[in-house]
């Protein structure tokens, strides 16, 4: 099975498009407080007319259920991508939406403990001090190898030139990017995507991308 790619941070249009034709699996569009913030106007701007195999994410920081289904049906999100500090109530209430809940790791964060097989699927981000996101960073992949075999995401520092070692490393069911093909925040780089999802594919493979 291919490994699922995710493109987050989009803003433009072009960019939407490209990703779209290159081959990513998944769009992300933030709508929490981050330079790559999009109102949901926007995104039915820059997304009309997806294929609908292609999932629209939408990326939640604690926001309130009456906003987040808001935007949800307002977008047409497939995919809510949870980093806060959801409860089992919360959740329950979005339970016709596949929920990607985020989780942090780094140095003094291990895996929970508590299970995660409420959510469609879990994303392993690195754990920064003073921010939601990952901040382009890796963390020591090693940390998710015992999550082997079940759905999960691996987020955090990936580039073109790394990915291949990532999937190589972890077996994730999907990856994603966003500052890793990116010229400034929120403005995508079409060279830096191709090459991303080519270096996905490849290890999809077997060969390690170096």
């Amino acid at each position: 099975m291919n490994t699922k790619i995710k493109i987050c941070g989009l803003t433009r249009r072009d960019d939407v498009l490209q990703a779209a034709e290159l081959g990513a699996d998944l769009l992300g569009f933030v709508f929490a407080k981050s330079p790559r913030r999009v109102t949901p106007e926007r995104v039915v701007e820059i997304s009309a007319g997806l294929p609908k195999e292609i999932l629209k994410v939408g990326v939640f920081v604690d926001a309130s259920l009456a906003e987040v289904k808001d935007v949800a049906a307002f977008c047409g999100l497939d995919v809510l991508q949870l980093h806060g500090v959801e409860d089992s109530d919360y959740c329950r209430a979005l339970n016709s939406f596949k929920l990607l809940k985020v989780v942090r790791l780094g140095v003094g964060r291990n895996l929970p403990e508590s299970s995660l097989s409420s959510y469609w699927a879990t994303l392993f981000d690195t754990w920064l001090p003073d921010q939601a996101g990952g901040g382009g960073k890796v963390f020591d992949w090693r940390q998710v190898l015992p999550w082997s075999g079940r759905r999960f995401f691996l987020a955090g520092g990936l580039t073109p030139e790394n990915v291949g070692r990532a999937i190589a490393m972890t077996k994730s069911f999907g990856v994603d990017v966003s500052s890793g093909v990116e010229i400034s925040p929120g403005i995508k780089d079409a060279t830096k995507i191709r090459k991303f999802i080519a270096a996905v594919r490849k290890a999809d493979k077997g060969d390690e991308n170096e």
